[in-house]
């Protein structure tokens, strides 16, 4: 290896410059300087998810987040704002499926009070009737608008579809019905069931020193208790489609068609995961969105965009393609994708766009790590997919080793154009 990519690998986040410390009351710190930054970014999650919401209350994690910072103990939801506004500082909270995660940033002088705000949104929420209410007509109205858009409503047919009885099938944000049904009890009771230290992480990156960062975290977060903290429930195993698999959502008046098809993917921890993100890369996203929007835009002219995505997490992740088209020609799509699907599972990726994927992935990394927040995040998901301090030094490794076999061997275990769900939602 030359000098310059011997000082470019070890720019990046490792185990020497990552400082990691497990405080006694179950908060995971993370921590890495950057000398050159006035500011300084907080990043991180509590182990409360969707995953725990009841069916007929769908919407409860994700309702709660929002209103973690309408009001607590110490502070009005102006005084919270008030703070944050007077001191050029930024802090917001959302609920995933697994997890509620947490972004802020603030002038290194600040970080006392930042972390501090997220304290007492996290542990000491009043959840004020008023702002109650008005975060649930602005939830509605949310879902109202979801409703009218064929993107969304196609994302969450296939969702029903290849998770059909799984949690994962269900949509974190709620339907206008559980969204209506839920109390401001249910919110303090949620809270007070889910939200605690255990296998909380935070991540502080930028102008503090690390040590003095573990030090600031533990004196505002360090004496949090909850022994009334839930395990977060179990996954259930999802089922794999038998045959393919498709629905219809009727939205009258559209111009546009939104198409879905695809299938289950890999976790993120799994060891297909790099040889699935690679064919995936080619499959539908390098250049004009690879292969896909080759066929079905570029040279059939049938689509508005056209794509190919994997979205893995703790769980069973999924490989699927988008397409916007017209509506007489979604089954001219469906027939180009599936074809396009049926080649990647038949034969061998070239080397030369394998190696233009692995080129693209390792000069990309280096520009994702050059913001306070890119680091942040990066030392989350190590600590998230438990990936190792030394991940990101290993990881041109990684990607070179991946090779044209791997691809395709991998792409056949996900992939089956006999097999995969399809979600239109248009006229």
């Amino acid at each position: 290896m030359n000098t310059a990519a011997s000082n470019s690998k070890h720019s990046l986040p490792g185990p020497d410059d990552i400082t990691r410390v497990e405080l006694p009351n179950g908060i995971t710190v993370l921590s890495r300087a950057a000398s050159s930054s006035q500011t300084v970014v907080i990043s991180g999650y509590v182990r409360a998810g969707a995953l725990s919401d009841p069916d007929e209350k769908l919407g409860l994690a994700d309702f709660t987040a929002a209103a973690l910072m309408r009001g607590t103990e110490r502070r009005s939801f102006s005084e919270i704002y008030d703070a944050l506004e007077s001191s050029g500082a930024s802090l917001g909270i959302s609920a995933g499926v697994h997890t509620t995660s947490f972004h802020g940033k603030a002038l290194g002088e600040d970080l006392d009070l930042l972390l501090q705000l997220l304290f007492e949104a996290l542990s000491q929420p009043v959840f004020p009737p008023q702002q109650v209410e008005r975060l649930r007509s602005q939830i509605l109205t949310g879902l109202a608008i979801r409703a009218q858009d064929t993107g969304e409503m196609a994302s969450l047919a296939f969702d029903r579809i290849v998770f059909a009885g799984h949690p994962y099938g269900r949509p974190q944000d709620g339907l206008p019905e559980t969204v209506s049904r839920i109390t401001r009890e249910d919110l303090v009771a949620f809270h007070r069931s889910s939200f605690g230290p255990k296998g909380m992480v935070i991540a502080v990156v930028g102008a503090v020193d690390p040590g003095q960062a573990v030090e600031k975290v533990a004196a505002v977060l360090g004496s949090w208790e909850n022994p009334d903290q839930d395990e977060p429930p179990a996954l259930p195993p999802v089922r794999e489609l038998n045959g393919t698999v498709e629905e219809k959502v009727t939205l009258p008046g559209k111009s546009q068609a939104d198409i879905i098809l695809g299938a289950l993917g890999p976790e993120r921890r799994s060891a297909d995961y790099m040889a699935a993100s690679l064919g995936n890369n080619i499959l539908g996203q390098f250049g004009m969105m690879g292969r896909i929007g080759q066929s079905v835009r570029e040279k059939a002219g049938l689509a508005y965009y056209a794509s190919s995505s994997l979205a893995a997490g703790l769980g069973p992740g999924v490989w699927y393609v988008s397409a916007g088209v017209d509506p007489a020609n979604v089954p001219r799509a469906i027939d180009l994708i599936r074809a396009e699907i049926r080649r990647f599972v038949s034969d061998k990726v070239s080397p030369e766009e394998l190696q233009d994927s692995q080129e693209n992935y390792i000069g990309r990394l280096p520009l994702s790590l050059e913001s306070n927040a890119g680091v942040a995040s990066a030392l989350v998901n190590l600590e998230r997919y438990q990936l190792g301090l030394d991940y990101y030094r290993n990881y041109e490794q990684m990607v070179r080793s991946v090779t044209p076999e791997d691809i395709l061997e991998t792409a056949r275990r996900y992939l089956d154009p006999d097999r995969l769900a399809v979600a239109i939602a248009g006229p």
